[in-house]
């Protein structure tokens, strides 16, 4: 993993002592070696788009890592653990991830998918990550494709370098990690350092890269994080709910992905997790936002990562699965209804928390 100092670009931005106690944490990690030309994970999954459900191939390129995570970066994030030592990937190694994946897909698909995500634990469109060399060419390789979305953070979004993708044919998404509407959340719980105005002007971009392209087009997908550090379970909800609205409003975004927070190592959120100050959120506070939007102009999904786990959004072990499985359909049809078929015995305590929890007094239940 690269050194973990503040750059110029990263200086003044987030909470100083936010950044000092993550870099900390990230320093206890150590170094680990990662293979420059093997990609970090990969694998196919079904997703649903403005144009319909898709087969999907997710990837996530290793790369030199987030630049904000350097500094310090985001309280839940751990993903700069899995980064490249030395802060770069050559060009030709990054084309051979990308060649990795497409042999997973073959191996475990009979036709290619429609819908093709690149992450990077960080920005795709940050040049410092993946050269203009190298995102102009992942976008030939997918040109024979229909869609594809890129994450980056808004600073970089830019209509030339959507227009990479668009060009060859591809309708094309932005995923930007908004984390949360409200700025003072996003500042002070998250530590991330745009405004909600930034996420504005990056689906500007977005529409003007989708008016200047004659054969695809561009939008927004918004990542929202559900419950970060130092929300109780009903200000989690109420804040979901909030951005999910506020997110629809803005022309350009298009679809809304709700991550729930789960505990990952090296992080403060771990180190609040470790002292009982911390538990991810409920699934079925997960399900009353998703029920409680289903009329927003948006899609909205939810993929909660290790779910039914400690570390994991989870509700009483019992009935993780059965939740977890309505999230799932509700993703690809959208459909409220599918909450009204789960129930479980702890509906009633997940009640009495978001009845009673407070910021002081958080987590109220396990």
């Amino acid at each position: 993993m690269s050194e973990p100092s503040a750059e110029v670009y990263e200086q003044g931005r987030g909470m100083d002592a936010h950044n000092k106690v993550m870099r900390e944490l990230r320093e206890e990690k150590g170094s680990k070696d990662y293979a420059p030309d093997e990609p970090t994970r990969v694998w196919l999954d079904e997703d649903n788009t403005p144009d319909g459900v898709y087969q999907s191939l997710t990837i996530i390129l290793n790369t030199g890592g987030c630049r904000w995570a350097r500094a310090g970066g985001c309280t839940m994030c751990g993903y700069v653990a899995e980064s490249v030592e030395g802060g770069s990937v050559a060009h030709e190694d990054l084309l051979a991830q990308v060649e990795a994946c497409l042999d997973h897909e073959r191996e475990e698909a009979d036709h290619d998918s429609g819908l093709v995500k690149i992450y990077t634990s960080g920005s795709f469109l940050d040049e410092r990550e993946v050269p203009a060399e190298t995102r102009q060419a992942i976008a030939e390789t997918f040109a024979d494709r229909e869609r594809i979305v890129v994450e980056s953070l808004p600073d970089f979004v830019d209509r030339e370098k959507i227009a990479d993708f668009t060009d060859v044919g591809l309708e094309t998404d932005v995923a930007v990690g908004l984390e949360t509407a409200n700025d003072r959340v996003r500042h002070d719980c998250v530590n991330k350092y745009f405004d909600f105005s930034d996420f504005e002007a990056a689906c500007a971009e977005a529409r003007a890269a989708d008016a200047e392209a004659t054969s695809a087009g561009a939008g927004v997908k918004a990542y929202l994080l559900m419950k970060p550090p130092f929300l109780s379970e009903s200000e989690a909800i109420a804040d979901m709910t909030r951005s999910v609205r506020d997110c629809a409003a803005v022309d350009g975004c298009h679809t809304v992905s709700m991550n729930p927070t789960n505990v990952q190592r090296y992080t403060m959120v771990d180190q609040l997790h470790f002292r009982g100050g911390y538990r991810p959120p409920w699934l079925w506070s997960v399900a009353d936002v998703l029920e409680s939007t289903a009329d927003a102009d948006v899609i909205v999904v939810s993929d909660p990562v290790g779910h039914g786990s400690d570390r994991g959004p989870h509700n009483c072990g019992e009935c993780d699965d059965l939740v977890q499985e309505a999230i799932k359909d509700f993703d690809l049809r959208q459909d409220p209804s599918v909450f009204s078929e789960v129930s479980c015995k702890c509906e009633a305590t997940h009640e009495a928390v978001v009845e009673r929890e407070t910021s002081y007094n958080l987590p109220l239940a396990e």
